[in-house]
C-alpha cells in the first residue's frame, strides 16, 4: 500500500471519531493493553508529561514541547485531532512522523490488531508510542484523546499531569455536569504524581482535591498561584505578558484563551523544574515566542490574510467560543463576516446563542460525516437572529465572504476544528 492507501486503510478499518462520531467510541482500556504488551510496552522507554481539558491542551501541549526541545530535550508529541495530514499527530522535535512510517506499520502489524477491532485512536496511540520509543525521545508530551480516566493515553506513568480546565463539550461520553465531567478528567491524576489545574469552578475543585488526595498526589492549581500578572500587545502585534518569574515574556499565541494557558504553563514548568528538567530562562522564552515555528501548531487565532483580515481558531464549543465573542470584541473593522460551520454533536444552540448579531454569517458544512448541514445551520441560527446565506463547502463559503468583504472588514472562519481544516487545506 501506498500511504493514501494506509490511510484509507486506518480510516475503513478502525472506526474514526474525527468523521463518525459516538460510533468510534470504545470505553474501556482492554484493547490499549493489548497493543500496548504486544510492542513490548514502549511509553515506559521514555519520560511522559499528560494533558487532559476541555480547552486549551493543544496550545498547552505544543508549548511545553517547544520549551523542552529549545532545552534539547528530543521530544515527542501526540496530539489530535489532525487538520490537515493524519501525520500531524505524531511529532518528533516538530517533524511529523515519516508517511514511510505510517505505511510501514500498517503492513507490519495488522496480522495482529485486525482481530482486536481496535478504534482508529487506539491504533494511532499505539503507533505514536511505538514510533516514540524507536525514535529514542527523551520526552514526550502526551495530550488525552476524550474525557481522561479510560482514555487510551492513560496507561503512561507521567512525570507531571496538566488539566487545562472543564466545560461542556461530549457530554454524551463524559457526562451532562460539570462534575461528571471533571471526574473523568481527574481519572489521569496519578499515584505521586504532581498535577496542575489551569481552571476550576465551585464544581469541579473538589473532583480535583477527592482525587489527588486518593493517590496522595500534590496539587496544584495555577488560578490560586496566579504567576501571570498582566498581558499587552506591543508595536508588533504580539502578546507581552508580566509574570513571576519572567519579565516581558513574548508570546507566539494571540488568542485571549492563551492567558488562562500561560498562567497554567507558568505553573506546569515550576514543576518540571523541580522534576529535574534543565529549562533555562532563554528555552522557555523561545518555547513561547516560536511555538508554531517549532511545533506545526495552526489553528489557534491563526492570521491567513490581510485587508481584509482573515482569522480562523479551532474553538468548537461554549466554553471555546466564549474566548472568540471576547476577542472578536477587541478587533477593529467596518464590518464582521463569519464562515461557520459545526458538527452535529456539540451545544449548537448554545453556541449559536453566543455570536454577534451584527455580522454577515457564511453558513457552511465541514468535509466529515459529523458535520450539520448548511440549511440547518442557517435555521437553527435564525432563531438566535443571525442571518446569511448557505454554502455547500467551506472553501465556497470563505471565496463568497472575501468577494463581499472590504479591505478594512474581518472575516471570522470557525465553529469546528473541521472547517478550520478544510480551509487549511486549500488555502495552504
Amino acid at each position: 500500500m501506498n500511504y493514501e492507501e494506509t490511510l484509507d486503510y486506518l480510516y475503513n478499518s478502525a472506526p474514526l471519531f474525527q468523521h463518525i462520531g459516538k460510533d468510534a467510541y470504545k470505553a474501556g482500556l482492554e484493547n490499549t493493553y493489548l497493543l500496548d504488551k504486544y510492542f513490548n510496552h514502549p511509553h515506559r522507554q521514555f519520560r511522559t508529561i499528560h494533558i487532559a481539558g476541555t480547552n486549551g491542551k493543544g496550545s498547552c501541549s505544543h508549548t511545553l514541547a517547544a520549551i523542552l526541545q529549545s532545552a534539547g530535550y528530543k521530544t515527542g508529541l501526540y496530539t489530535s485531532p489532525h487538520l490537515i495530514d493524519f501525520r500531524e499527530r505524531i511529532r518528533v522535535n516538530g517533524i511529523p512522523v515519516s508517511k514511510e512510517y505510517v505505511i510501514d506499520f500498517v503492513e507490519k502489524h495488522r496480522a495482529f490488531f485486525e482481530p482486536l477491532h481496535p478504534s482508529f485512536f487506539e491504533l494511532t496511540t499505539a503507533m505514536a508510542f511505538h514510533y516514540f520509543a524507536q525514535s529514542q525521545v527523551d520526552v514526550a508530551i502526551i495530550e488525552v484523546g476524550l474525557g481522561g480516566r479510560i482514555d487510551c493515553t492513560n496507561i503512561i506513568c507521567p512525570d507531571l499531569c496538566v488539566i487545562t480546565n472543564i466545560s461542556f463539550d461530549h457530554i454524551q461520553f463524559l457526562g451532562n455536569t460539570l462534575a461528571k465531567i471533571a471526574t473523568e478528567k481527574a481519572g489521569i491524576i496519578k499515584e505521586k504524581t504532581p498535577v496542575v489545574i489551569g481552571e476550576t469552578t465551585p464544581e469541579t475543585k473538589p473532583i480535583f482535591t477527592t482525587r489527588a488526595k486518593e493517590v496522595n498526589a500534590p496539587i496544584y492549581f495555577a488560578e490560586e498561584e496566579q504567576l501571570l500578572h498582566s498581558s499587552s500587545i506591543n508595536e508588533k502585534g504580539k502578546r507581552i505578558y508580566q509574570t513571576t518569574d519572567y519579565l516581558n515574556l513574548e508570546g507566539e499565541l494571540e488568542g485571549l484563551c492563551q492567558l488562562k494557558n500561560t498562567n497554567t504553563l507558568l505553573s506546569a514548568i515550576r514543576l518540571l523544574k523541580q522534576a529535574g528538567y534543565q529549562l533555562t530562562e532563554s528555552n522557555i522564552r523561545k518555547g513561547f515566542s516560536q511555538v508554531c515555528e517549532l511545533t506545526g501548531l495552526m489553528g489557534r487565532w491563526q492570521k491567513l490574510e490581510s485587508e481584509p483580515t482573515l482569522i480562523c481558531d479551532t474553538g468548537h464549543n461554549v466554553g471555546g467560543i466564549s474566548y472568540i465573542i471576547e476577542q472578536l470584541e477587541h478587533q477593529k473593522y467596518e464590518r464582521l463576516h463569519i464562515v461557520i460551520g459545526m458538527v452535529n454533536d456539540k451545544d449548537i444552540s448554545g453556541v449559536l446563542s453566543m455570536l454577534p448579531k451584527n455580522a454577515t454569517y457564511y453558513f457552511t458544512k465541514a468535509s466529515v460525516k459529523r458535520a450539520l448541514s448548511e440549511k440547518e445551520l442557517q435555521s437553527l441560527a435564525m432563531q438566535s437572529g443571525l442571518h446569511g446565506d448557505t454554502y455547500p463547502d467551506v472553501e465556497t463559503a470563505v471565496t463568497a465572504a472575501k468577494e463581499k468583504a472590504n479591505k478594512n472588514d474581518f472575516i471570522f472562519v470557525g465553529g469546528s476544528s473541521f472547517i478550520v481544516a478544510d480551509l487549511l487545506k486549500f488555502h495552504v
